[in-house]
């Protein structure tokens, strides 16, 4: 009898996940101080009371550390999901629909495609204003193209099938078929694309904020902690290696539940077919 192979990556993956996610949803709670308040001397070092130490401005790490992730989390998924929406929304009827519809669609992504994200982000973020919302529909905007060629892509070879067109004949909306038909067997390489474009969003509110255009202050999340503390590393101290460090770990964690879950599914599908 042949066992299985269980691999290790996406159950650090999913432990990663999980912890992160906790300690967002959590962190009003298990926070020892709140994310402002100044309680020492600037890059003190841990203590029993403080066990990262403190900050820039004499606060708590651990406790900005937790908010931050609140912060920085929340966002990036509210990113994520209003990019799947727009980008799968435009992609399925740019597919669907053929024609002028198709051209128009994918010409404008392709404008959008050119214009080198950071500096779109740049520009609309210095008129509009650093606010949430602008920052959100923004970041949404530049990862949504991406979104789109992929489901555009799935949903083309999706609508020569049988089932799509007998949808058609029985005069079924677009917006039914949309739903009900093509969004369920394109289901697999999206939810694996939507880890990586929450990995994007999030990295790029990180970039963002280090450049000072992202959350502001007093809000905490973690690519903001990184450029308060950046001097520290002149006095010995490892205050801006910490929130880098929760970037990279959550960035690694949802890469290695995605890497795991594309070759899984396709094997999965082979021995269906078999």
């Amino acid at each position: 009898m042949l066992r299985r192979h269980i691999s290790i990556a996406p159950i650090i993956g999913i432990s990663l996940i999980i912890i992160n996610v906790s300690a967002a949803v959590l962190a009003p709670f298990i926070a020892p101080h709140g994310e402002a308040d100044m309680l020492g001397t600037m890059w003190a070092s841990p203590t029993a009371e403080h066990w990262l130490g403190l900050d820039n401005l004499g606060r708590d790490i651990l406790s900005r550390l937790l908010f931050g992730a609140r912060t920085t989390i929340s966002l990036a998924l509210s990113i994520t999901v209003l990019a799947f929406g727009i980008g799968v929304s435009a992609g399925f009827a740019a597919a669907l629909k053929g024609g002028w519809v198709d051209t128009v669609l994918s010409r404008l992504v392709d404008v959008i495609m050119a214009i080198p994200g950071l500096i779109f982000s740049l520009v609309i973020l210095s008129v509009f204003g650093s606010s949430v919302p602008v920052l959100t529909v923004t970041i949404a905007v530049l990862s949504s193209t991406g979104i789109f060629r992929l489901s555009r892509a799935v949903a083309l070879d999706l609508a020569v099938m049988d089932y799509v067109e007998v949808a058609r004949l029985r005069g079924e909306r677009l917006g039914w078929i949309m739903r009900r038909e093509v969004l369920p067997n394109a289901l697999p390489p999206l939810l694996a694309e939507f880890g990586l474009r929450f990995c994007f969003a999030f990295l790029f509110i990180a970039a963002l904020s280090f450049l000072g255009l992202g959350i502001q202050p007093p809000y905490a999340d973690w690519g903001g902690m990184v450029r308060e503390n950046a001097q520290a590393i002149n006095f010995g101290s490892l205050a801006p290696l910490i929130p880098a460090l929760a970037i990279a770990q959550l960035t690694i964690g949802v890469n290695l539940l995605v890497d795991w879950f594309l070759p899984n599914h396709s094997q999965t599908q082979g021995e269906g077919a078999s």
